[in-house]
């Protein structure tokens, strides 16, 4: 009997990094690999921020599956098919294996990026071949899609060719970057998945190309970086006109030395830290944001990645930070997020079959 125990007790303690014995929550991180029409599915240890990949990955997903976001209840991930112009949905089970749909819901040309609003009603579709937004209504229970008309018809027109995008904190806004010389930040507001355009211009000068967007977790600050100008732009959310921009005094600021085109951007859970992956050189930059939404380079930045960083994602509790490198050996890195310094030590690197675009972990 006791032989028996001691047995048991070994195999709990070796499954700790995957499962417990007692009854737990699992966490998930999903990444989008578009050339090969592919997800990638990994459970995530919460106390270590060590992946381990599931058995059933990477799954089929539709053609050129660029962006994926996952629904605030956890029981549902949307897949953008820019090769197919429709949006996938995908059943998360409790092991966190994806069931597809069968039927995809069609959107607009060429959709590259997807926004959900935190109350998880609406998913916002960036048509990239259109230069549109389809907006759809979520059924929270079943999870299924069913297109939302705007003012001037299926979908909401943009004056500018969208490149990322994302729902303010209290669901009352969207943000959409477009390419360009100069770059901009087009702002809408929402009311009941309509896109009206911001009064008296829904357009605010960024730099060359912003690829990367991140808004705050108030919804007090906005940030863009910029690709070609190897730069972050930083703004001030205004209260009024409500959600209008207002660029910092000192914006745009330079990357330090030793980084370049940065791509993607996000914020810690706390609001404390910013970071951003820098597809021309092997790291991400970190820097702190101060009250006022300045922005200031971390004494330890930058962190070492992979080659060319591309994406980038934190798990919910804001403990662990997520990039995808876009160049072979293409791979999933996983990071400590010390929350009082901002410092970023590696845990370890997972490789995945090609150049992940998007990561989304459950809630």
């Amino acid at each position: 009997m006791l032989q028996k125990a001691a047995a048991l007790f070994l195999v709990c303690a070796s499954m700790a990094l995957c499962v417990s014995c007692g009854p737990t929550t699992s966490r998930f991180l999903y990444a989008a690999i578009p050339t090969s029409d592919q997800i990638v599915a990994f459970r995530e240890d919460p106390n270590s921020g060590i992946l381990t990949q599931l058995a059933v990955s990477p799954i089929t997903a539709g053609p050129s599956v660029e962006s994926i976001v996952i629904h605030p209840s956890s029981k549902f991930l949307y897949a953008a098919n820019a090769g197919e112009g429709d949006v996938s949905l995908f059943t998360i089970s409790a092991s966190g294996a994806l069931t597809e749909s069968t039927s995809r819901t069609s959107v607009g040309a060429d959709p590259t990026v997807l926004a959900m609003d935190p109350a998880g009603a609406y998913l916002y579709v960036a048509n990239t071949g259109s230069n549109s937004v389809s907006v759809l209504a979520i059924d929270p229970s079943h999870g299924t899609l069913s297109a939302v008309a705007q003012v001037s018809g299926p979908t909401a027109p943009l004056g500018i060719t969208p490149i990322n995008m994302q729902v303010a904190p209290s669901g009352a806004f969207l943000y959409i970057t477009g390419a360009g010389q100069p770059g901009y930040v087009e702002v809408f507001s929402l009311s009941s998945g309509v896109l009206t355009p911001l009064s008296p211009t829904p357009l605010f000068f960024a730099g060359t190309n912003p690829y990367g967007l991140a808004i705050s977790p108030s919804g007090s600050f906005l940030y863009t970086a910029n690709n070609i100008d190897n730069s972050i732009s930083e703004f001030t959310i205004n209260t009024s006109p409500a959600g209008s921009l207002t660029q910092l005094a000192n914006s745009p600021i330079g990357q330090q030395s030793g980084t370049s085109t940065p791509v993607a951007l996000l914020i810690d859970k706390t609001g404390a830290f910013l970071y951003a992956a820098n597809q021309g050189s092997p790291n991400l930059t970190g820097y702190s944001i101060d009250s006022g939404g300045g922005i200031s380079l971390l004494t330890t930045s930058p962190f070492v990645t992979g080659a060319q960083p591309g994406a980038i994602a934190s798990d919910p509790s804001g403990k662990y930070l997520f990039v995808g490198t876009q160049k072979s050996p293409f791979t999933i890195e996983s990071f400590n997020l010390n929350t009082t310094s901002g410092a970023l030590t590696s845990v370890h690197s997972y490789p995945v079959p090609q150049a992940p675009t998007s990561i989304a972990t459950t809630f």
